[in-house]
């Protein structure tokens, strides 16, 4: 059984885009509570039957968190093997939200597929988290020139 025996000290930025990610959910939770306000949603309601300003608001808050995990498990795992283009990635997706949030927020919906340039991010994140597998399985060579 193969185990990773050092981490990559360019480690460190991996580490440090899931803490960049981290931010982006405290401000889309920010996000929530001052629409909560606004449009006078109480808790316990998730979604307002009769105020889709703030339904906007709380659906991109809980799309990012439903695939949140995954993210997470691919910068993580991918970045084991690939660090810095798994932190890239990671930013990638990151100002994807960003930009979807913003197209979402608006009253446009053409703008809603702003941020769709995340996926890319994403997708990148999977082949590196791939390519570990397969290289701590032995299938392929761990360094490939």
């Amino acid at each position: 059984m193969t185990v990773v025996s050092k981490i990559p000290q360019e480690y460190g930025y991996v580490v440090l885009t899931g803490v960049g990610s981290t931010f982006l959910i405290y401000w889309m939770t920010y996000k929530v509570v001052a629409a909560r306000k606004k449009y006078k949603v109480e808790y316990p309601t998730l979604y307002s039957p009769d105020n889709e300003k703030f339904n906007c608001v709380q659906r991109v808050h809980q799309n990012t968190l439903e695939g949140y995990p995954t993210y997470l498990m691919l910068l993580f795992a991918g970045g084991l093997q690939y660090p810095k283009t798994c932190a890239a990635a990671g930013w990638i997706w990151i100002a994807g939200k960003v930009a979807y949030a913003y197209g979402y927020y608006s009253d446009d919906l053409k703008k809603r597929r702003y941020g769709t340039f995340g996926y890319i991010g994403l997708f990148t994140m999977l082949g590196c988290t791939i390519g570990f597998g397969v290289r701590q399985l032995g299938w392929l060579p761990r360094h490939c020139h």
